[in-house]
């Protein structure tokens, strides 16, 4: 019983220290970090710069520093996605820049479902200062538009 209550300990001791290691390693940050997602293999770079390439769905949020939540300006975002039949192609891609108060807007199509994936959007995000974040947007079913914020971690 003793010896069972000594090896309980040492191994809540041995949790404990795994915890502590691993807040220690991760910063605290004001805003929570957006979730970093495949890049997937039909990223193509050099898409043309505009906000729209369909109409149904409006894709809006605000690019944030995830040190202190303040808009992040002038933040590059590529966007690719599966056309209205499933397939990936240039008229499906857009380049677009978030506002002096770190905002923006995407119009397309609803993303349809295609093959064994869920129905997404492919962003890729980028400012002076940040680490790149690649992520994808999952509509809800049925929405119209959503509020998608990407919030970046500085470099």
């Amino acid at each position: 019983m003793i010896r069972s209550f000594f090896t309980s300990l040492l191994l809540l001791s041995g949790i404990c220290t795994t915890l502590e290691a691993v807040h220690a390693e991760r910063p605290f940050y004001a805003c929570e970090p957006t979730a970093e997602d495949e890049m997937g293999p039909l990223y193509v770079q050099g898409a043309p710069e505009r906000n729209q390439i369909g109409t149904g769905y409006l894709l809006m949020g605000t690019v944030k520093s995830a040190t202190d939540c303040k808009p992040v300006a002038n933040a590059r975002i590529e966007i690719w996605m599966a056309g209205p039949q499933g397939h990936y192609g240039d008229d499906w891609r857009a380049i677009l820049f978030s506002a002096g108060n770190g905002g923006y807007y995407f119009r397309s199509h609803v993303p349809p479902d295609y093959g064994a994936g869920r129905p997404h959007i492919h962003v890729k995000v980028s400012g002076d200062g940040y680490k790149t974040l690649i992520t994808q947007h999952y509509p809800v079913e049925n929405a119209g538009e959503a509020v998608f914020d990407l919030v970046l971690v500085p470099n």
